[in-house]
């Protein structure tokens, strides 16, 4: 008979996703054993092993649910600013990026550093989630330039240049620092947005 679901289940899966997160990205994949994750989960290993066979099945939900949570909220920022201009819309995209990215700087440093760690099929559902969330910035920058491929295709490369922007973040940004977080969001967008004035 198959064991039954705990009423907080979902509550203690995220514990130990953000915990094991925290693990993996002080030490690493190889380093990072089930028990320093339970240990700094405070859960028994048992119990982590109930919740996840192995740290691959560990880091493969942190990507994926760190994944997930930003394309649903790019698609409600998408679905709320569908009748803006899309230079507006680009913004309000760009500041959800990183408010999705606030706390989460452990889960995005196990995104970037131990996706390689994955199976196939893992990989590819993880590629499929980046390429939705990528094409959200795509499509809109497309909207504002539409004519950004015509002489070579650029709208891949400044896609990505923005993303860069904002992937690394985590490795300088401090809260109480001289820029809040919505600041440089603006900053990102409005590099950009001057940017594509001059791509022909």
């Amino acid at each position: 008979m198959a064991r039954a679901r705990a009423a907080n289940f979902e509550e203690k899966q995220l514990h130990i996703l953000v915990n094991a997160a925290a693990v993996f990205a002080e030490l690493g994949m190889e380093k990072a054993s089930m028990s320093q994750i339970a240990a700094r989960s405070k859960v028994s290993k048992a119990l982590l092993y109930h919740y996840y066979p192995s740290k691959s099945a560990l880091i493969f939900d942190i990507i994926r649910s760190h994944l997930e949570e930003l394309d649903q909220a790019l698609q409600a920022v998408a679905d709320e600013s569908h009748n803006d201009l899309p230079e507006l819309r680009l913004r309000k995209l760009v500041r959800q990026i990183l408010e999705c990215y606030r706390d989460a700087d452990d889960k995005h440093i196990v995104q970037l550093n131990c996706r390689g760690l994955l199976a196939e099929e893992e990989t590819n559902e993880i590629n499929e989630l980046e390429r939705r969330i990528v094409m959200r910035i795509a499509n809109t920058l497309h909207d504002i330039n539409p004519e950004i491929n015509n002489n070579r295709p650029l709208l891949k490369p400044v896609t990505m240049s923005l993303f860069g922007m904002l992937n690394w973040v985590y490795m300088w940004f401090k809260p109480n620092g001289p820029i809040t977080r919505e600041e440089y969001a603006d900053v990102a967008t409005t590099l950009v947005l001057e940017g594509l004035k001059n791509i022909k």
